[in-house]
């Protein structure tokens, strides 16, 4: 007999929503952790905790990267060969960063696939 070789859209983590009074919702969150499930409701997107990702992730991830990293504007347009102001202008979503570029800057900030930066 041949086996399952996709996972099942039920075997995914699932999210329930409930509406009713207080007192209600909260007895469903006390049975939803007997059963061993998590409350997710003091979640935040990642848009709340870092204002600015939605419209420019990729500058985000640069600028992390670097940061990260302990590394100046300055001493990545060194270890790159790139202006300064181009790597400015990258973070700040006004210039495209590109896959050469992007290789670069992999390597100067030591993260291990290029393509985070496209």
């Amino acid at each position: 007999m041949l086996e399952r070789t996709k996972k099942r859209p039920t075997d995914k983590p699932m999210e329930a929503r409930f509406i009713g009074s207080p007192d209600k919702i909260v007895q469903l969150r006390e049975v939803a952790k007997s059963l061993g499930l998590r409350d997710t409701s003091e979640s935040v997107t990642i848009e709340e905790a870092f204002p600015g990702y939605g419209e420019n992730p990729l500058g985000m991830a640069l600028k992390g990267a670097r940061s990260r990293e302990g590394v100046t504007q300055r001493e990545l347009a060194d270890m790159t060969g790139m202006p300064q102001r181009h790597i400015s202008e990258m973070e700040t979503g006004k210039r495209q960063i590109g896959k050469e570029r992007a290789k670069k800057l992999a390597k100067a900030l030591h993260v291990s696939d290029y393509r985070v930066f496209l």
